[in-house]
């Protein structure tokens, strides 16, 4: 049911409030078209006297108003401010009935999806100037208008629909096979020899790069090296990648990496050949192929070495540190886990780690089958006893700290020097 009210008839503040509290659960259709809201703001504004108001009387007015109009609080309070200063109220703006003028018709989209499709999408200036020659050298009068054509617009009127629906093409991505190293996971097979490589970086400071860290793991016995460069070009890398296989006690026999350049190249690919080693590198979207230098990357490399900026100046310092403590201790005196393999009852590989599998990867390597056969001719477990029981776990731990917290003051003190 709709009824209409004549409110001209409420004058005063106390009818407003006698008026809400006898229609509190009545609701108000807001008035049609804004000019009659605002001519009905207006008119109970004059109607009550609302400049002489006092504050609460001059709330109630509004929400009166906010009721009647259908207008929100701020509104209303902008719309009494303007009529207050004696302007008579009405829209401040008017919707453009032609919209924005286009200079640029869909015709002249057409025109240059053509000519894009004609040279093959040159630049913006060069598209540009063969427009400009079109019309003044050749005459054609349907570059009147794209001939002033900025090159900045050109850009923005290729993304057009009208243009998008002529010239959208779809092209895939071409492939780019390096025919060095095979894909796929190594294969060790229980045997030891088969290392997976990676780079750690050390930090950027001020637009210079920092060292970088060789982080090789063999497979099997989880054997680890970690050693340290300037660079990863062949003039620092391969010195030191040189240095790092013929640290391994045994015979290497796999080399894996991850698709990075410094590794998957041919100088890299010549010297394991020269060497016999099977080279292979990752798969893509076979995380696990490189993953567990990736893991060691983390437990061994950044928690020893922590990931703050070291200059590249000290890497034969931190070289060394990893070949005389960190190394050591890694292979002869901290324990993994080494995981066995069981079938479950769905018919599911599964690895499960226990304690009872826990060892250093030097005591892992002395427990495989025909461990002696694995050793370079020059090594044998004799020596690798001696160094495993030179010093015991906890002392071969200190001596690590130590060396590093020397290694590190001696780094910090010569950078404040230098800054």
């Amino acid at each position: 049911m709709v009824i209409d009210m004549n409110e001209t008839q409420l004058k005063t503040v106390a009818q407003l409030r006698a008026f809400f509290n006898g229609t509190r659960v009545v609701e108000f259709q807001p008035i049609g078209e804004d000019s009659l809201r605002y001519e009905h703001i207006a008119a109970v504004l004059s109607r009550l006297g609302y400049r002489r108001l006092k504050r609460p009387d001059k709330g109630v007015v509004l929400r009166y108003l906010e009721r009647t109009t259908g207008y929100s609080r701020q509104q209303l309070t902008r719309l009494v401010r303007r009529g207050l200063e004696g302007e008579v109220l009405a829209k401040r703006y008017a919707p453009p009935w032609e919209g924005f003028r286009r200079k640029f018709t869909p015709a002249d989209l057409a025109l240059l999806a053509e000519t894009d499709a004609l040279h093959g999408t040159l630049s913006g200036p060069a598209t540009k100037h063969l427009m400009q020659r079109a019309l003044a050298v050749f005459g054609d009068d349907r570059y009147e208008r794209l001939a002033t054509l900025s090159v900045a617009h050109l850009y923005t009127l290729r993304h057009e629909a009208g243009y998008q629906a002529r010239r959208r093409h779809w092209t895939k991505t071409r492939g780019h096979s390096v025919p060095i190293a095979e894909r796929h996971a190594p294969v060790p097979e229980g045997r030891p020899g088969f290392i997976r490589i990676d780079s750690v970086h050390q930090g950027d400071q001020d637009g210079f790069k920092g060292l970088y860290h060789i982080n090789a793991v063999d497979c099997v016995t989880q054997f680890e090296i970690v050693a340290t460069c300037e660079r990863l070009s062949e003039a620092y890398l391969l010195p030191v990648l040189e240095a790092l296989l013929d640290s391994f006690p045994f015979r290497i026999l796999g080399f894996h990496a991850d698709n990075g350049s410094e590794y998957i190249n041919r100088t890299v690919a010549k010297l394991l050949d020269k060497l016999r080693v099977e080279f292979t590198k990752s798969r893509p979207r076979h995380s696990n192929d490189n993953g567990l230098a990736e893991t060691k990357n983390g437990a061994i490399v950044r928690k020893h070495l922590g990931y703050s900026h070291i200059p590249q100046h000290h890497a034969s310092e931190v070289n060394a540190f990893c070949q005389e403590f960190l190394n050591p201790y890694v292979n002869f005196h901290r324990p993994c886990f080494f995981a066995v393999s069981f079938t479950d009852d769905k018919g599911k590989i599964r690895k499960r780690y226990t304690l009872a599998n826990m060892m250093t990867p030097y005591e892992k390597l002395k427990s495989l089958p025909g461990a002696k056969n694995f050793l370079k001719p020059a090594v044998s477990f004799t020596q690798l006893d001696t160094i495993a029981n030179t010093f015991s776990d906890n002392e071969a731990a200190q001596c690590l700290n130590e060396a590093r917290n020397k290694l590190f003051q001696s780094i910090n003190r010569r950078s404040k020097q230098a800054a």
